[in-house]
């Protein structure tokens, strides 16, 4: 045998006895002192007789579990009955049996847990998943108006189970369900409640799922409580329907589901639409739609006679009949005022051309009169006005009414009383406008 002893360290050539491994693991364990711990009894063993009684505390969230060993008195002195399924918190001493390598916690006081402790711790959990959000009415989103396919978590061959099925398919036959039978109270609720949600939440095909469970005690009822089923609800991507016991039951995964059911009758009638319903709604609205149509084209058939009925669309050539009097009198009254217009204005034309005629140097020589110009030198073109203009020799352009005649000056004689001026020079004489150019 190997002389190895606790305070040598083990190796292959000198390892520990297993007496040795056994008696350190013990000696650390003991160590540890008293610890109160909480869970649900799973399992119980009371044999009549016996001075020790072992029962199995597990923890309802996962799986995971310790034996504990206590007096049978513990139990059977209890104020409030201990039975499998009881949620209790417990005080005990870690232990390990060297003879058998086996661990336990040794009990030394039981206390149930009480409705009103679970309601307590219930509340308080609450709070806090409130205070992260997790209950927030924007996070929940309406389920389908018609599923494809309905997932259903419920106990196996349970009332919830036929009650959901039954009315779903009552109001929709073709609606399909993908059930899932799990247990719904107890230690391995909660544990396979995840399993079967996380699985039909990755179900593409699934639209909906319906977390459905009959009524029960507030113990009964606590798996849906669990803090671990309400944050994997409020993780799912599929929108989760909580129908949990009866209307005044109110779990926590009534609060965090997408969608919450009084019972899961109303959980089937809130997910599936009624077929006779939605056809008694089709009919309606088809009814409705053809009343508005007939309405309308009523109304409008109205409104097209009433314009159809007008004088002016019964007979479009009465209001040109009506008014061509009008315009035929408007034109007469017009040509009357241009008649006279004109007439005026030719009045007044023939006056003013016999001015200008009587006016004009053509008249002046239809009396006797002639126009004398000199012909010859500078002042060719100019108005004989004098005798001084026209000296002895000068030539001559005589323009009488009808025509003219060619002279010379033979002489000039003087008017009485007036002197003869001298000739002008072509510097200082102002030229004179021709008989044409003053007419």
């Amino acid at each position: 045998m190997s002389a190895s002893s606790p305070g040598t360290p083990s190796s292959p050539e000198s390892p520990w006895p297993v007496r040795v491994v056994s008696d350190q693991i013990a000696a650390w364990i003991h160590r540890l002192g008293a610890v109160w711990v909480e869970g649900q009894i799973t399992q119980l063993s009371l044999r009549p007789g016996t001075r020790t009684a072992f029962l199995t505390l597990r923890d309802p969230s996962v799986d995971n579990s310790l034996t504990l060993t206590c007096p049978p008195r513990l139990i059977s002195e209890s104020p409030v009955p201990v039975t499998e399924g009881s949620r209790v918190v417990v005080r005990g001493t870690p232990r390990f049996y060297t003879g058998r390598g086996s661990f336990s916690l040794q009990v030394s006081e039981i206390r149930p847990v009480g409705v009103g402790e679970l309601l307590a711790r219930i509340e308080r959990l609450k709070q806090a998943l409130a205070a992260e959000g997790l209950f927030d009415p924007r996070l929940k989103r309406p389920p389908p108006f018609l599923p494809t396919c309905v997932g259903l978590i419920t106990g196996r061959a349970s009332a919830a189970e036929r009650d959901v099925v039954e009315v779903a398919r009552g109001r929709w036959p073709d609606v399909r369900f993908a059930v899932r039978n799990t247990a719904v109270q107890g230690v391995s609720a909660v544990p396979q409640i995840l399993d079967a949600l996380a699985e039909l939440d990755a179900d593409p095909v699934v639209d909906v799922i319906i977390l459905a469970r009959g009524g029960g005690s507030v113990e009964d009822l606590l798996p849906f409580s669990d803090e671990a089923l309400i944050r994997a609800i409020s993780r799912c991507r599929t929108p989760v329907v909580s129908a949990i016991g009866h209307e005044p039951d109110s779990p926590l995964s009534d609060l965090v589901a997408d969608l919450r059911a009084a019972t899961p009758t109303d959980a089937a009638k809130r997910v599936v639409p009624d077929v006779v319903e939605e056809r008694r709604r089709i009919a309606e609205a088809r009814a409705r739609t053809a009343r508005a149509l007939r309405g309308w084209v009523e109304r409008e058939r109205n409104q097209l006679a009433a314009v159809r009925s007008r004088p002016c669309m019964a007979n479009p050539h009465g209001i040109v009949d009506s008014r061509a009097e009008v315009v035929a009198e408007a034109l007469r009254a017009a040509r009357r005022d241009i008649t006279r217009i004109i007439d005026s204005e030719s009045t007044s034309l023939s006056h003013l051309s016999a001015r200008l005629t009587t006016l004009g140097p053509a008249a002046t020589l239809a009396r006797g009169y002639a126009v004398v110009q000199s012909v010859a030198g500078v002042h060719d073109g100019r108005v004989v006005s004098s005798i001084a203009d026209a000296p002895p020799g000068s030539q001559l352009r005589i323009r009488v009414s009808d025509g003219a005649l060619s002279a010379a000056v033979l002489g000039s004689t003087p008017a009485a009383g007036r002197t003869t001026a001298p000739a002008p020079t072509a510097t200082d004489t102002p030229e004179t406008d021709t008989p044409e150019e003053q007419s």
